[in-house]
């Protein structure tokens, strides 16, 4: 690949050699012409020892003016080429910049051959990917939004509406039915708000040194009587301390997020493991379930906003608990990832936190 500098190095040179070569071949030209007529005109005083160096230096000076105006045309001519060559690239890139900027994310640039021009495409079409990107995912969430929040306000609208009308009667039944789809869409808000927080790392996390065994079995308690009640059994297996230094609140809300999702996807009678153990210069905890699995073209999606999967008919959730797992764990310097071997043979989500992590 050519550079911008060898390119504008030869674009000099050719300019000047064309303003040379055009500068010999017109003068040469001309002077010959020239000579021959004043030999031609002069035939007698030639022949009286007029030397032939005479005439050459009497038309030296035409022949130059002559041949220095043809290379000045020349290499101009030459060098608006070569500049409308070289500058084209970067008038590609100017034209491209101009249609994102109006709102065109589907705009390339073509890569040219020079390095540095073609850093400079690369840079621009990762920034229209990046730009499509960010658009395709706002549209997505304005409609996912909308979805979610449709099923809640449709209760508090018909509920709000029969006792206006008095087909429902009031009481206790109807205000608690308002009241808890107003608390969704208060938990919504809320949950939203923190993933956009950490997804544009602006979450404030207040770290600190922690077990992370103890953080784990904070959130087994916190979950412990839903566990119960739907007959699903809890473990927790953390024989040696784990120190991390993080956010202790905000690892629990990830661990929380993490039963809440083996719980809803475990059948009665099963158990849900958690196990925390440090390997290497990692914090680990494994949620595992026995439950429903992921199918392998699904663990891809399953950390995306709203996402549920397939089989997810009858389950409660608003399918964005994952996504702020995740969120909550890279904004720690950590991650959360997800394996299963397919439907039916239950999952395995890892959180893994650097030992230290946030110091």
């Amino acid at each position: 690949m050519s550079t911008l500098r060898a390119r504008l190095l030869a674009s000099h040179l050719a300019v000047a050699a064309v303003g040379v070569i055009a500068l010999i071949a017109v003068g040469a030209t001309v002077g010959g012409v020239a000579v021959q007529r004043r030999m031609g005109a002069d035939h007698e005083s030639m022949m009286r020892g007029v030397r032939v160096q005479e005439a050459v230096a009497d038309v030296l000076p035409l022949a130059l003016g002559w041949g220095a105006v043809a290379g000045i045309v020349a290499a101009a001519l030459a060098a608006l080429w070569i500049s409308r060559r070289v500058a084209g690239p970067l008038a590609e890139v100017q034209e491209a910049t101009r249609a994102i900027a109006a709102g065109d994310y589907s705009r390339r640039v073509p890569r040219p051959p020079e390095a540095e021009l073609a850093g400079v495409a690369d840079d621009v079409n990762a920034l229209a990917a990046r730009l499509s990107d960010a658009e395709e995912r706002r549209a997505r969430l304005i409609d996912e939004v909308a979805h979610e929040m449709r099923t809640p306000l449709t209760v508090i609208g018909g509920t709000a509406e029969g006792l206006i009308d008095g087909v429902v009667e009031p009481g206790p039944e109807s205000y608690e039915r308002i009241a808890a789809e107003a608390s969704r869409l208060r938990r919504l808000a809320e949950d939203l708000s923190t993933l956009s927080r950490a997804e544009e790392s602006a979450l404030s996390l207040s770290l600190g040194p922690a077990d992370l065994g103890d953080l784990v079995r904070a959130a087994a308690d916190r979950l412990r009587t839903q566990f119960d009640h739907r007959g699903v059994g809890i473990t927790v297996e953390a024989p040696a301390p784990v120190p991390v230094t993080a956010d202790a609140d905000r690892v629990i809300q990830v661990l929380v997020n993490l039963l809440g999702n083996a719980l809803a996807h475990s059948a009665e009678g099963s158990t849900v493991t958690m196990r925390a153990s440090t390997r290497g210069d990692e914090a680990v905890v494994e949620v595992v379930d026995t439950g429903s699995g992921i199918a392998p073209e699904e663990l891809a999606r399953v950390f995306d906003r709203f996402y549920r999967g397939s089989g997810a008919e009858g389950r409660t959730g608003r399918g964005i608990g994952l996504t702020i797992a995740r969120s909550l764990a890279r904004a720690h310097g950590g991650d959360v990832t997800a394996a299963s071997d397919g439907p039916g043979t239950g999952a395995t989500f890892t959180l893994a936190l650097p030992v230290g992590a946030g110091a």
